[in-house]
């Protein structure tokens, strides 16, 4: 299954491009589910159909489901007060009835990854869409199963589970109460959830379809969400520019905007696939509407980030690690290399990833910026290299 992100600057349009697209691969005869994660029915209101917290038939072909935050919320705090019922009890704290919680901040994203994980695992759908948040809230969204696994890992690390037996033991020598059973099991049932969204996330199906309206704010806020994107190792599909104005008498007030547009238009066309969705006079509204934007599908020829290591041991005698960073700064990226993992700051977006196996063996020989690309050098360790024979 492909699974495209839509994203962009708030007000930009993003839901109705998510409806559009996704309407378009349905009268192409894809099995189409629309996710939305606006707590309001802003996507029923551009289908013209409501949406909610049960997937429903929005046109032939086209699923669309907006998930309620708040029940999902209350069922995993009644199931959370469930498992760890022994330690409130011996804390003597009330539990919660399921009809006064209201959901926490997060909830709502927290809510969304998880109707992503089950949409990517049903199978039953040959193409998810997915409305995303705007951009700023969307790449942290994204960032969020990858960061809490890593959490879960260095707090409660899976083998300390094999020392089930003599935790009685180590709790007296330590002088503390060692972790419950229930919690190694929270921890191990959470990061195969996790696992399962960060797949759809990583997966090389995955792309993102940025929105923006052509312009100097649109500009910079699209410049910016594809640096985030990058970092987080995600390609950008394509980038529709939203509202684009029609041409106009060179004496007209829409003289100015215009060019403007279109400058902006230009400049994107350099970078991305383009597609301007015209401005009709309205918010779109409904079926017809969102056909006359003309907006494509999913792109079935893009190709998926990749972050290469190339040999260069027998010219240089080191390994070369390639990372796109479109748009970063030099003064604004930072690198820092922490045990068998690599710290990367570009602007205002950090990331902690995994070094691949064969650089672990290996000493950072410096790193350099060019044409979009951080290539780092590695050197290898002659402690840790296989000596030649």
């Amino acid at each position: 299954m492909r699974t495209l992100l839509i994203t962009g600057p708030g007000g930009s349009g993003r839901t109705t491009v998510a409806a559009a697209t996704a309407l378009t691969a349905a009268r192409d005869g894809t099995r189409t589910l629309l996710l939305g994660a606006d707590r309001t029915d802003t996507l029923g209101a551009v289908l013209g159909t409501p949406t909610g917290a049960a997937p429903a038939e929005a046109a032939a072909n086209l699923t669309a489901w907006r998930p309620d935050a708040n029940a999902a919320f209350r069922d995993d705090l009644t199931a959370f007060q469930e498992r760890a019922a022994s330690v409130l009890d011996l804390l003597g704290a009330s539990r919660l009835d399921a009809e006064e919680v209201t959901p926490l901040p997060g909830a709502g994203e927290l809510a969304l990854l998880r109707a992503l994980r089950d949409a990517a695992l049903s199978e039953r759908f040959d193409l998810l869409v997915v409305d995303l948040p705007p951009a700023p809230q969307a790449l942290g969204l994204l960032a969020l199963p990858e960061e809490l696994r890593r959490y879960l890992r260095r707090l409660l690390p899976p083998e300390r589970q094999a020392a089930r037996a003599l935790r009685p033991v180590l709790g007296r020598l330590a002088g503390v109460p060692m972790p419950a059973e229930w919690l190694y099991e929270t921890a191990a049932r959470w990061d195969v959830e996790l696992a399962a969204v960060e797949a759809v996330v990583a997966d090389p199906g995955t792309t993102v379809r940025l929105v923006a309206e052509p312009g100097p704010a649109g500009a910079d806020a699209l410049a910016e969400a594809a640096l985030g994107l990058a970092v987080r190792g995600l390609a950008v599909e394509s980038v529709v520019a939203s509202r684009v104005l029609p041409e106009a008498p060179a004496d007209s007030w829409l003289a100015g905007p215009v060019a403007q547009q279109r400058k902006a238009l230009d400049e994107w066309r350099e970078t991305y696939d383009v597609h301007p969705a015209a401005h009709l006079g309205r918010d779109p509204r409904g079926a017809d509407d969102l056909a006359a934007l003309a907006l494509p599908g999913v792109n079935p020829a893009t190709t998926p980030a990749e972050w290469p290591v190339t040999d260069r041991l027998t010219e240089d005698g080191v390994l070369v690690w390639h990372i796109p960073l479109p748009g970063a700064v030099r003064d604004e990226l930072d690198l820092v290399r922490r045990g068998e993992e690599l710290v990367i700051t570009a602007g205002p977006f950090r990331r902690i990833v995994p070094l691949p196996s064969v650089l672990r063996r290996c000493t950072v020989d410096g790193a350099a910026l060019r044409d979009g690309t951080l290539r780092i050098r590695f050197t290898p360790d002659a402690s840790l290299w296989p000596r030649q024979r």
